[in-house]
């Protein structure tokens, strides 16, 4: 199994006292390195006092390699202290992991696809397209860092009224006169009149080389046409009935919120909802064992539906999952910008990378949970300085590699050469959490907890560097060891949402 020090330690307590245990870091140092509850939680099961019972936990504790001794606290906590030893232990398991350190088994060889961004190819991505990718890119990293296999596609609709008005506004200006009053504008529209013939496989290169520069590679494209094209055999598998000239489907009865209308009543072509049917039966007979869609809150009826169509076509709804997220405010000297050069009701996200950089865009349109808008401050995000959050971390990483070239060839090691001081402690601990917070990362599609945890080690290290003396000091080995691991886990922490880690600023 991958190394996981707290996880392990658990398990040895759990394994004594014959129940699972779980370990917290308690806010103050006084209390202990780590602290469970298990005795309140089990004192009723048990039918023993919770001090009773935390006093036996505390003596088994006690007895675990690592651990200097163990108390009893309050009600029926126990807080266990840990020796030099355990620490040691630890940074060498780090160290020894290398660049796999904090790897989880959460998807252990399944087949996952998260399908996100599938905007139109009617215009360059948005900002808001932009959250669409960084959230499902940086989910996509977690999955694959828990074992998963994992596809990215992008799935678009080649065809239908928006793609008609779109090459109708790109004809027009070619002829010299003004796009449809409800078409499309712009520079873009202009640079596309200038070439010849489709304009939407032009404009879908465009939006790849917008996502391979904003750090998302692609493994499959889908096209809406190529599914609509194996409706008339799917449509007679649903629950369907005719009703005002239209086709709908009886999705309510499998627990979607309404009926849906699979075909118009004017002129019986298909919805995109119909769509929706042909590229989930597509999907699922991939054999993927689970389909990710990643959507705006505006499509929050769509967790249902498709649900409701899986169950109507014999498939298990579990194997699909619809992750929504939420819109995105830019502000520039403390008022609202648009920012675009280009047309005034939209930001590209291009244009927002030219703005603040790839690494600053990918941070800070994950840094916040999918459920919460998010509100970028442009001139902070666009700082080359320590205020700036994405910046702080790298620099921790931009420091310890510095250290580490200035080291040579000085021997690395776990090992201290005297008692460990607080702040080296407190950086250990923190290195041994990033097995925990990956896997519950990737568990609860909440990749803004990696950004969380990221400042945490660079504020933890930063401490222990201000404090201590790193070379040419009587514990430059293990301090060196301690940086070599800290920079280890930067570096992936980084990685996980798609920014770089530096090795100078």
């Amino acid at each position: 199994m991958p190394p996981d020090p707290v996880s392990d330690l658990a398990d040895a307590l759990g394994a004594v006292i014959g129940a699972e245990v779980a370990l917290e870091r308690p806010t103050e140092t006084e209390y202990g390195d780590y602290a469970t509850n298990a005795a309140l939680r089990l004192a009723g099961a048990r039918r023993t006092p919770p001090r009773e019972l935390a006093a036996e936990i505390a003596a088994a504790a006690a007895e675990l390699d690592g651990v200097e001794r163990a108390e009893v606290a309050g009600p029926g906590f126990v807080n266990v202290f840990l020796g030099d030893g355990w620490f040691a232990e630890a940074l060498s398991r780090i160290l020894e992991a290398g660049s796999g350190y904090g790897r989880g088994r959460l998807e252990d060889g399944a087949r996952l696809q998260v399908e996100m961004v599938s905007a139109n190819p009617t215009g360059p991505l948005t900002v808001a397209s932009a959250r669409n990718g960084a959230y499902g890119d940086s989910v996509a990293r977690l999955l694959e860092f828990g074992g998963g296999q994992v596809e990215r596609e992008y799935y678009y609709n080649d065809a239908g009224a928006q793609m008609e008005l779109f090459r109708a506004s790109v004809e027009a200006v070619r002829r010299g006169d003004e796009p449809p009053a409800n078409g499309y504008r712009g520079e873009y529209v202009r640079e596309l009149a200038a070439l010849p013939g489709d304009p939407v496989p032009e404009m879908l290169r465009r939006i790849e080389a917008s996502l391979q520069r904003f750090r998302i590679h692609f493994d499959s494209w889908r096209r809406q046409s190529e599914f609509e094209e194996r409706l008339p055999d799917l449509l007679p598998l649903l629950d369907t009935y005719e009703k005002d000239g239209a086709l709908w489907a009886r999705s309510s009865a499998y627990g979607d919120d309404e009926d849906r209308v699979l075909l118009r009543s004017d002129d019986r072509t298909p919805t995109y909802r119909a769509a929706d049917v042909a590229y989930l039966v597509d999907k699922l007979e991939r054999g993927f064992d689970l389909a990710i869609y990643v959507l705006g809150a505006d499509h929050h009826g769509t967790r249902n539906w498709y649900a409701a169509v899986a169950r109507m076509l014999g498939y298990d709804p579990a194997r699909i999952e619809v992750l929504l997220y939420q819109l995105v405010h830019l502000t520039k000297g403390g008022a609202q910008t648009k920012m675009s050069k280009r047309r005034g009701d939209v930001v590209f996200l291009d244009e927002f990378m030219d703005e603040i950089g790839v690494d600053a865009a990918r941070w800070y349109l994950v840094n916040r949970g999918p459920d919460q808008t998010i509100e970028i401050d442009v001139d902070l995000a666009a700082e080359r300085s320590q205020k700036n959050p994405v910046y702080y971390v790298q620099y921790a990483h931009a420091r310890i590699a510095g250290i580490l070239r200035n080291a040579g060839g000085a021997e690395i090691s776990a090992e201290p050469a005297v008692a460990l001081a607080p702040e080296e402690r407190e950086l250990v601990k923190r290195l041994a959490e990033l097995p925990g917070v990956a896997s519950e990362a990737a568990a609860k599609r909440g990749p803004q907890a990696i950004p969380a945890y990221a400042i945490r080690v660079a504020d933890d290290f930063h401490r222990f560097y201000t404090e201590h003396r790193v070379l040419e000091s009587e514990q430059e080995a293990f301090r060196l060891g301690l940086c070599r691991a800290t920079q280890t886990v930067i570096a992936r922490c980084l990685d996980l949402v798609g920014v770089e880690a530096p090795e100078r600023m």
